[in-house]
């Protein structure tokens, strides 16, 4: 009775509740409610049965009932109020098969038992509470409705598990709660939010919240049904990189965000106008610093609630999709923050992450590191990934910072890390979770996308795990970004030193299905705009842009554009306040967005810049910087040679006329686009709309084509008959 009365008893639940009588025939009610002077059993209609009387002076009560021999249905009167429920009269609700998978590392589908869910128990409605907390010596669920105090509503315990559970009647919706824990020494712990939690208070708060256990009505039926059949390395994706709460704010309301349900207005109309596939969302798992973009995620179960409820993301996801726009969410498996309600030390114990701080500590960021080993955590992650595509149907996941995870000796000097038990670098347990988890969603989930943002030469990273690959869809081209921003940004007189800089990444474009990122990262923490690394006068700077987004989008691979750059923002990307919206008042950028609007629409009508981005079938250079012109010429060829377009990019500041192409068949080739056109704000120099090849060849070609190179500008023309 002590031990109940100062919360330190491990099994309340083999005291507490009904419990057979050790001395006689029956049963004995007990209760431990320390502000109660007097508690009565009432049968359900009412009815009082017995007076508790108190044991302890503490708020222990007890009865005995003998003429009753087995658990019975009761309420209790506390006090002379109205009839409540004793939470510990129910029995458990947890499935033996879920513990032995969560126990096994397999389990996919946790989050539909752990946390906090909207159940019934002997016909009561309330919410059941399951956490994994194997070291502890006590977990309690703590809120308003007990008073914060650990003693009210002690977890009972599965031991063998290592999970605890409770049933508790009458909860309403959005409650808040956390977990109290007393770790193995007996210390109580900083209170802990709910590693499931589905919702959680607006940060700096950090309670969690039990969400309501109605099924959101989806609509997007078709485009499910469409996704699933099909083939997304051969479909055209233009990807739109969004921070939501900057990408536009309410000035005249206190700077404050954009809400879900007013982004699936705005955002997706905006969207749908400049012709992109995707809008992919940096992480929105509840995190509780803004500083970090969402990149040191504390709620994986819970989008963020700065933007609303999980319903109202659903609600946006649900809207892009009926309008035939794919979402894609950026996750952050391969750490997580020291804020102590978060999972460090999460039971007293290193539960999620590793002891030893050479495996379980990332200095660049500090932050913790999963345990990719423990079984518990592969089953926490594969049902997080799952989670996101079964609860909010996005389309695909980023997977932020796969480097860190593969490689032990990551960001470490010698002697700072340790190797693996044959004696390399090579993290197995994570490489073993990656290909566990990318091969289970593609199962699960056809049609969707896993992409890898891994900025080393890994192997593989896009080939099937039975091909010894880790089983992404895509991976962020990030030697390509480096290399070729590096050229941009050097004035046009030294480029023709560098053509290696534009033209090595083919070199190795077939090894991965690539999605080409020009991301938020190139734009922050002092690199400027993307127009800021222009050189040149203005007029200069924004021609080299639009030549170079042209370059990009007819180059081989999938496209992704952080926010901004499609009209030009000129101020370095801060997350504190809204984009630029105000330069469109002007005619350079609003002709950068209507070059990439129309890139974007440009890309999608000729399959030739998507249907062979990982073939070298449907590409082939015809000029790379020749005579030191940086002239730089490509094919892209749709399937077989029937359907081709040809790209030229002149990347000097001079104007070639005449200037011989060759080309692989006589005909008219259209000029579909040119980036120095009037509309996007160029000098007007092109080629009337098109030209015929004649017959004289060059490049290796049987024909050319005798052109207008405009300076500092990229040309796509389109096949379009034979001559």
């Amino acid at each position: 009775m002590d031990a109940i009365a100062r919360g330190e008893h491990a099994d309340v639940f083999a005291l507490l509740g009904p419990q057979q009588n050790p001395a006689d025939a029956g049963l004995i009610v007990r209760v431990f409610l320390p502000h109660a002077s007097t508690v009565e059993v009432l049968d359900r209609s009412g009815k009082a049965i017995a007076a508790l009387a108190r044991v302890h002076p503490d708020g222990l009560f007890e009865a005995a009932l003998s003429a009753s021999d087995s658990r019975f249905d009761y309420l209790l009167r506390i006090d002379g109020g109205e009839p409540s429920e004793d939470p510990y009269r129910f029995l458990s609700q947890v499935n033996d098969d879920d513990l032995y998978l969560f126990n096994e590392g397999t389990h996919e589908h946790c989050y539909r038992w752990m946390g906090a869910h909207r159940a019934e128990n002997d016909a009561v409605a309330g919410v059941r509470f399951v956490v994994w907390a194997p070291s502890a010596r006590r977990v309690s669920v703590v809120g308003d409705f007990n008073g914060w105090d650990g003693r009210y509503h002690v977890m009972r315990r599965h031991a063998a598990a290592g999970i605890w559970e409770i049933f508790i009647p009458g909860l309403a919706d959005w409650t808040l709660y956390k977990y109290e824990i007393v770790g193995a020494d007996g210390k109580l712990l900083p209170l802990k939010a709910d590693p499931y939690a589905r919702s959680m208070q607006h940060p700096p708060e950090t309670a969690s919240r039990v969400v309501p256990g109605a099924a959101y009505a989806w609509a997007d039926g078709d485009w499910m049904a469409a996704r699933a059949a099909r083939a997304a390395v051969a479909e055209p994706m233009s990807i739109y990189e969004v921070h939501a709460g900057s990408w536009r704010r309410r000035p005249e309301q206190n700077n404050r965000y954009l809400s879900y349900l007013e982004l699936a207005d705005e955002l997706l109309s905006y969207v749908l106008d400049m012709g992109f596939t995707h809008i992919q969302l940096m992480p929105l798992s509840e995190y509780p610093f803004d500083g970090s973009w969402g990149y040191q995620p504390i709620g994986l179960f819970a989008p963020t609630i700065r933007y609303g409820t999980p319903d109202e993301f659903r609600h946006f996801v649900d809207r892009c999709h009926q309008q035939g726009i794919g979402v894609l969410l950026d996750w952050v498996p391969g750490h997580f923050p020291t804020d102590e309600h978060g999972l460090g030390r999460f039971d007293g114990s290193f539960l999620y992450e590793h002891a030893d701080p050479r495996q379980g500590y990332h200095p660049d960021w500090n932050t913790l590191i999963y345990n990719y080993g423990r079984r518990e955590v592969q089953s926490f992650l594969l049902s997080n990934a799952n989670y996101w595509f079964e609860e909010f149907h996005i389309d695909g996941l980023r997977v932020d910072a796969v480097a860190s995870m593969l490689y032990l000796d990551y960001s470490r000097d010698d002697g700072e890390w340790i190797p693996n038990r044959y004696g390399g670098r090579e993290n197995l347990d994570a490489i073993e979770l990656l290909r566990m988890v990318n091969t289970r969603v593609y199962r699960n989930h056809p049609g969707i996308v896993m992409i890898a943002e891994e900025s080393t030469s890994w192997p593989r990273v896009s080939a099937p795990v039975d091909q010894d690959g880790l089983g992404f869809g895509f991976k962020w081209n990030m030697g390509w970004m480096n290399d070729t921003l590096r050229y941009i940004e050097r004035d046009p007189i030294y480029r023709r030193y560098h053509d290696n800089e534009l033209t090595f990444g083919i070199m190795y474009a077939w090894s991965e299905n690539f999605i080409l990122p020009l991301s938020h990262d190139e734009v922050v923490h002092g690199k400027g705009s993307l127009l800021g690394k222009m050189p040149g006068d203005p007029w200069r700077g924004f021609a080299n842009l639009r030549a170079y987004l042209a370059y990009m989008w007819t180059y081989p691979g999938k496209k992704l554009l952080f926010m901004g750059g499609e009209f030009a923002q000129v101020a370095e990307w801060d997350h504190d306040r809204s984009l630029d919206w105000h330069l469109l008042d002007h005619d350079r950028h609003r002709g950068m967005q209507a070059l990439v609007r129309d890139l974007n629409r440009l890309y999608q009508d000729l399959p030739a810049f998507y249907r062979q981005d990982s073939s070298p079938d449907g590409f082939r250079w015809l000029q790379l910087g020749q005579n030191g012109h940086s002239v730089f010429a490509w094919l892209r060829y749709d399937r077989g040679v029937g359907a081709f377009a040809v790209v030229v990019c002149n990347l000097t500041p001079q104007t070639h006329f005449e200037y011989r192409l060759g080309v692989p068949r006589a005909g008219f080739y259209r000029e579909r686009l040119n980036t120095d056109a009037i509309d996007y704000g160029g000098s007007g120099q092109g080629n009337l709309g098109g030209i015929a090849a004649d017959t004289e060849g060059r490049d290796g070609q049987p024909y050319s084509l005798l052109l207008t190179l405009p300076p500092l500008a990229t040309l796509v023309f389109e096949f379009d008959g034979d001559g």
